[in-house]
């Protein structure tokens, strides 16, 4: 019982990186990232409790989605995205410089005019105007007061982070070899024949190692 103790506090301490590397993908989505960093623990102690060694998958892969799921909640159990306190001050105070500004102009200040006079850029001068915009309610009525949701077509960031660091992960897991050509052709995207003189290898080598990796790339994360 203390050995099964011990082996789990081990994996949760050796993957706590998985929790930055998931919270940090959140960053800027209108939540504070000690929120986030905590959730995602939870999901990471949640992972270690279910972890099946023997089903043969490598615990990050079974890990990141749970990690995600519990970092998900901050966003849904609210039905809205929160706001971080320090950005709503940010976005308030923005508003009480604009509304200044319209008396003193005579008219509405453009975003680059505010962006100035806040010392801010552009881009997030234009953030925190939204964040102090009203929330739209994604519930319609119609005449007869009957509701209906309306749907919102967005892609899942939560998946789309998971298969990232899956990805990340498998592609450590590889031979020295498998790594750097993955590494060359499709993070640095120098062309099979760059790769080959860079390796001293022939394109034909290059094309034919390449075409296995990803068959094995494939199959370890189907």
């Amino acid at each position: 019982m203390i050995k099964e103790k011990a082996e789990r506090e081990a994996l949760i301490s050796d993957n706590i990186g998985l929790v930055h590397a998931c919270a940090n993908k959140f960053r800027g989505k209108g939540a504070e990232y000690d929120d986030l960093f905590q959730a995602g623990c939870v999901g990471l102690i949640k992972a270690a409790d279910g972890f099946k060694p023997e089903l043969g998958f490598a615990f990050s892969t079974y890990a990141v989605p749970v990690i995600l799921g519990e970092i998900k909640r901050i966003f849904r159990d609210s039905g809205s995205v929160k706001v971080g306190r320090a950005l709503k001050e940010k976005a308030r105070f923005a508003i009480q410089q604009r509304d200044r500004m319209v008396v003193q102009l005579g008219r509405e200040p453009t975003i680059s005019e505010l962006a100035q006079r806040l010392e801010l850029d552009i881009s997030e001068t234009a953030e925190l105007l939204i964040v102090a915009m009203p929330t739209v309610s994604l519930t319609q009525h119609d005449d007869d007061e009957n509701s209906k949701q309306i749907e919102i077509p967005t892609q899942s960031v939560e998946d789309e982070v998971a298969e990232k660091i899956a990805l990340s992960q498998v592609i450590e897991d590889l031979p020295e070899l498998d790594k750097q050509i993955i590494k060359l052709r499709y993070f640095q995207g120098l062309t099979q024949t760059v790769t080959a003189e860079k390796l001293n290898m022939s394109q034909v080598q290059v094309s034919r190692k390449e075409r296995a990796i990803l068959k094995e790339l494939r199959s370890r994360l189907c």
